[in-house]
């Protein structure tokens, strides 16, 4: 806008001196004639077209052409026949974005004086700002062909072309231009764009080539034309223009980058993997095109060295640009990959906290924090989370449940029913935070709410094992419902025959309703099953069903067992003491 008003600023000076010269002009024949009445009407008028001109183009300079609106236009009735006051208003109202009010005024001007510069161009960018192509073209062609030396009519004569979907016509002109200056980069990737999407590839790589030739030296010449020859899927001449270009620059990382690409599709990893340690060893690249090669590279690994190495370009993309995140993120998945969890939870821990924008890389964390058994990192990422995403339904449930491990129920609930809220969209995962609202109510002692929750999370899976499990234990240990107790933990145990913790639930159901001699059944299976599942609880359970069933040497044995594999509560130790059974 400031040329805009430059121009009304370089006009009205021009209105303004053409005032003084006419009344100059008057003056004299005045004096000649001795006719001074006559010349003083025409002197008023000139000095009042002057001082309408000067007061509208005062509003424009402070930016209220609202106010400089109706100057203009008074301008324009005292003077109809000159085109300043129209190209004003037309100003005037191009700021008050009135377009086709504009176009009006501007037309008038330009109809008035068609020889103004100032009058055309700004006439022909109102037809174009209104798609108005082809009158638009008709100027800015009788601009060019008026002044050949002012390029820029040629370079906005071409623009139009394009924007009118006329590209032979925008070819030519920039044809025109080039005879005029010679062979430059701008015109010449114009040429080469139109003639791409004219999809004439040939006629773009000749634009490539005539670039090369003009400036042999410049390496970026012939990687951009080997970018183009590798988006149109003609991989192995795109080697040559790179091999050339690294011949005048062995240090071009964006040819290495592309070789690597090539070689990747081909299937060579090999090759690949020399041109990516050339690349990685180039700390001057970009983290971008780096990450963008290896994530190809990444889906074609498949022996355990070329993980390996794999692997070790990850190490060094992180140690080239330790503050990008997505290099952070690229080295955990590598991690992952090769099982390493823990390392690869700590380098997305350490890319949220260069970039804690990215959704899906807090998941990452958390899955990773729950399958590592880590609560108190559970609870600190999930609540660095929740600072970003404070709507997201699961990183409330992962909230959730790091403070139901950490036994704070009234916490738990509250980030559980939270969740509750806000997990719509996915509709699957209501049963299992009814199944942590069912422990948490628990915990609380609250069983009303506990079993509702339970009976909910039952409501939609049937077969939720951590629900039948629990529900049927706490029932158990509050001799309530027992039936149901007994029904939950027998299909509990038809679904996972060989999972001791679930063996010795249905065994304590049965053991509560006096059926010591099937408890003892399923606890002696339980406890014949992978010896690192075998808790101490449920050593301390055979102990006490054989105890009821008169084993008392056996059972403090194995009461004795238990706390040696670490049990330790107040009843455990008394029976020990006393070699008798102790109950709540």
């Amino acid at each position: 806008m400031r040329t805009e008003l430059f121009k009304i600023f370089l006009l009205t000076g021009l209105f303004i001196a053409s005032g003084i010269d006419q009344i100059a002009s008057a003056q004299r024949r005045g004096k000649e004639k001795e006719k001074q009445p006559e010349t003083s009407g025409s002197m008023e008028q000139l000095l009042e077209e002057e001082s309408l001109a000067t007061e509208g183009m005062k509003f424009m300079m402070k930016d209220e052409p609202a106010k400089a609106l109706p100057i203009f236009e008074k301008l324009i009735e005292k003077t109809p026949g000159k085109g300043a006051g129209h190209y004003m208003l037309a100003t005037a109202l191009i700021k008050l974005e009135r377009a086709d009010d504009a176009i009006v005024a501007s037309k008038k001007a330009y109809d008035l004086d068609k020889t103004n510069i100032f009058y055309a161009q700004q006439l022909a960018e109102l037809y174009a700002k209104k798609r108005k192509y082809a009158e638009a073209a008709q100027i800015y062609e009788f601009l060019a062909g008026k002044s050949p030396e002012n390029l820029q009519y040629g370079i906005e004569l071409a623009a139009i072309y394009v924007f009118n979907d006329q590209f032979d016509k925008a070819i030519a002109t920039y044809d025109r231009l080039e005879k005029s200056i010679g062979v430059t980069e701008e015109i010449t990737r114009q040429k080469q764009q139109l003639y791409l999407r004219q999809n004439n590839l040939e006629k773009a790589l000749s634009e490539s080539k005539k670039l090369i030739a003009a400036e042999p030296s410049e390496v970026s010449y012939r990687v951009e034309m080997a970018e183009i020859l590798i988006a149109n899927d003609r991989l192995a001449e795109a080697i040559v223009p790179l091999e050339e270009a690294l011949k005048i620059n062995p240090d071009e990382a964006q040819a290495h980058v592309l070789l690597a690409d090539i070689y990747r599709r081909n299937g060579d990893v090999e090759k690949c993997n020399r041109e990516l340690k050339l690349v990685f060893a180039n700390s001057n690249l970009e983290a971008e095109p780096k990450i963008r090669v290896l994530s190809g590279y990444l889906k074609m690994l498949k022996t355990e060295e070329e993980m390996k190495d794999a692997l070790q370009l990850a190490r060094q993309l992180v140690e080239t640009h330790p503050n990008e995140s997505k290099t952070n993120v690229i080295y955990a998945d590598m991690l992952m990959r090769t099982g390493k969890k823990a390392e690869a939870r700590d380098m997305y821990a350490k890319a949220t906290r260069l970039d804690g924008s990215v959704y899906e890389i807090w998941g990452a964390v958390l899955q990773l924090d729950g399958e590592l058994n880590q609560v108190d990192s559970l609870l600190v990422h999930s609540e660095q989370a929740l600072e970003v995403f404070p709507n997201q339904g699961m990183l409330w449930y992962s909230n959730g449940t790091a403070h139901l491990m950490k036994k704070d129920y009234a916490k738990a609930i509250s980030s559980l029913e939270e969740s509750l809220k806000l997990i719509t969209d996915k509709p699957d995962m209501v049963p299992f935070i009814h199944a942590q609202m069912g422990d948490a109510y628990n915990g609380l002692g609250n069983h009303a709410k506990s079993d509702e929750a339970y009976e909910l999370s039952l409501k939609a899976n049937p077969d939720n094992d951590h629900v039948l499990n629990n529900y049927s234990y706490f029932l158990s240990l509050r001799k309530e419902k027992l039936d149901l107790a007994l029904k939950m933990s027998s299909k509990l145990v038809q679904m996972h025959e060989d999972n001791p913790t679930y063996l010795d639930t249905h065994a304590w159901v049965l053991y509560i309703l006096k059926d010591y001699k099937k408890a003892k059944t399923y606890l002696e299976k339980a406890m014949l099953t992978d010896s690192a599942a075998v808790s101490g609880t449920i050593v301390e359970h055979y102990g006490d069903v054989l105890f009821k069933l008169g084993e008392r040497e056996n059972a403090v044995a194995q009461w004795r067992k238990a706390k040696k594999m670490g049990e330790t509560t107040e009843l455990l130790d008394k029976k020990i003491a006393t070699g008798a059974l102790h109950e709540q």
